[in-house]
């Protein structure tokens, strides 16, 4: 086996590896119709040459299939509803990618979603196939988004986010309350709901794990819009604790209330975005010692509650 072969993107999509766990499997075929019995077409798809051997040579259905054996695939999911917002590019160079995301793309492929992720719009522009995010956004969050080059320096742009050596800056339109006094600091303890299918996460009795500071920008007669610097790094940290201020973030579907999802034939509605935006993040560069500052072009408008 050849050491660290990967296949080459196809339209940006990087191919998925699976490997075999024991050797009661007398084909490839049975392998992938037992391991994947959703997926249809696997007679296809290896008729096409499109499952390749860890050196990337294409495999027929009654190629033998030994435990220990490691094939590449590429996913092959139902047509995506384009998002109809684009990408821009902030900064490249050697070390990092930075963008401008949209509201609505979420940042890597998962569920759903493949193709219409910034991650795989990125490599179809760029070419790069190692590009894997520093830190992540929500789906309907939008704002800078840092995106790290070389596989090798990933572990060291990642410790500065375990480390919190990141600062990031968020910006978002809420509820004006008179009696809300600011700037504070608000402090919460987050828990997520036990099972993998939780939504909500939850603000719980005890001591507090998440704290950000929450200051005004600005404000209209029953809108504001604020400055949101978190000091933790909790799933929806900002989106929870907004709500749990009495302050929850325009177009929130999750906080307070959970909205129902769409049934998967709907149109998409792209009329009510969530109004939280990533306005600025900023480290010392761990492979350059350089100072390192990015800051969305983007921008949250009070009069409307939609993105100017």
């Amino acid at each position: 086996m050849t050491d660290g072969f990967a296949p080459p993107l196809r339209d940006g999509v990087a191919a998925s590896r699976v490997g075999v766990a024991d050797g009661r499997f007398a084909t490839l075929l049975d392998f992938l119709a037992a391991r994947f019995p959703a997926v249809a077409d696997w007679p296809a798809r290896l008729a096409r040459g499109d499952v390749l051997d860890a050196d990337g040579r294409a495999l027929g259905a009654d190629a033998p299939c030994a435990a220990g054996s490691l094939f590449w695939y590429w996913r092959d999911p139902p047509p995506e509803p384009r998002v109809p917002f684009d990408i821009e590019l902030l900064h490249q160079d050697e070390h990092l990618v930075v963008v401008d995301k949209p509201h609505f793309l979420p940042v890597i492929p998962g569920g759903r979603h493949l193709r219409e992720t910034v991650l795989v719009r990125l490599r179809q522009r760029l070419g790069i196939a190692t590009l894997a995010p520093m830190h992540r956004l929500d789906r309907e969050t939008a704002g800078v988004l840092v995106f790290t080059v070389r596989a090798d320096e990933r572990a060291a742009y990642h410790a500065l986010l375990r480390e919190r050596d990141v600062h990031k800056v968020y910006e978002a339109i809420a509820p004006w309350r008179a009696d809300l006094a600011l700037p504070l600091l608000a402090r919460h303890r987050l828990e997520k709901p036990e099972g993998r299918g939780f939504m909500q996460v939850q603000v719980a009795d005890g001591e507090p794990n998440a704290e950000a500071l929450v200051e005004l920008v600005e404000r209209s007669d029953a809108l504001a819009l604020y400055r949101l610097t978190p000091r933790t790094g909790r799933t929806h940290q900002l989106r929870v604790q907004m709500s749990a201020l009495g302050v929850p973030i325009v177009g929130d579907r999750i906080y307070p209330t959970l909205w129902p999802e769409p049934a998967a034939d709907a149109l998409p509605d792209w009329s009510n975005p969530l109004q939280l935006l990533a306005r600025e993040i900023a480290f010392t560069d761990p492979v350059t010692g350089e100072a390192r500052r990015f800051t969305s072009r983007r921008r949250l408008a009070l009069t409307t509650g939609l993105p100017g």
